[in-house]
């Protein structure tokens, strides 16, 4: 059985925060992947591991609001991941088979474990959050805590499939075509879903800005 190394998460806030003010992810971006066909076998998801699977503990850890929560969820997503991806059909996208497995086993824990609905969790490991403070200025940084804490607001308000949905366009870079699949939506839906998140993340903004709680 492959042995997996534990995870060390990216460095850096979520990009769902810069894709929030306008530096992520087009809301009008591609509606099918236009990205190079991957091969769904044992040996890609080995050679993509360390690639991949900060990824998915980010993704998770927005998700299940505990970052070490997070790191047993994504040790647990590519077990399952590796048992399975032999038996999948060659035409399968992997990567975006990989997050559909994480959101599974999110759920599951979500469900065994009565977690709530917090999704940016003040106990993130400093190493996860950290910046450049060579380039970066105080003010910089109290600006950042802000966004992050507007974004985590905005986050918390959404439902479990569309905050899914909307982490998986805008920090991880899926296109409509591949969240489909994922969350079991047709095109359309997911289309709706991400929009009706994004008006959620602008008017959220928009309290903050005008001085809202």
């Amino acid at each position: 059985m492959t042995t997996l190394p534990r995870v060390r998460p990216l460095l850096g806030e979520p990009q769902v925060v810069r894709a929030f003010f306008g530096d992520g992810v087009d809301a009008d971006g591609d509606a099918v992947s236009l990205a190079p066909a991957i091969a769904c076998d044992r040996a890609t998801l080995v050679s993509m591991y360390g690639e991949l699977a900060p990824r998915v503990h980010r993704f998770l850890r927005d998700l299940l609001g505990d970052p070490t929560l997070a790191s047993d969820a994504t040790q647990e997503t590519f077990v399952r991941a590796f048992r399975r991806v032999d038996e999948l059909p060659r035409t399968t996208r992997l990567v975006p088979w990989v997050f559909g497995v994480a959101r599974f086993v999110a759920l599951e824990l979500r469900k065994a474990r009565g977690r709530g609905r917090r999704v940016i969790d003040d106990g993130v490991a400093a190493d996860d959050r950290a910046m450049d403070t060579r380039t970066r200025t105080p003010e910089d940084a109290l600006l950042d805590r802000e966004a992050v804490a507007v974004v985590e607001r905005a986050l918390g308000r959404l439902p479990e499939e569309r905050r899914a949905a909307l982490l998986l366009r805008c920090d991880h870079g899926l296109a409509y075509d591949e969240i489909a699949p994922l969350m079991g939506w047709s095109l359309s839906k997911v289309k709706v879903e991400i929009f009706r998140a994004r008006e959620v993340l602008r008017a959220t903004l928009e309290e903050y800005r005008g001085g809202g709680t």
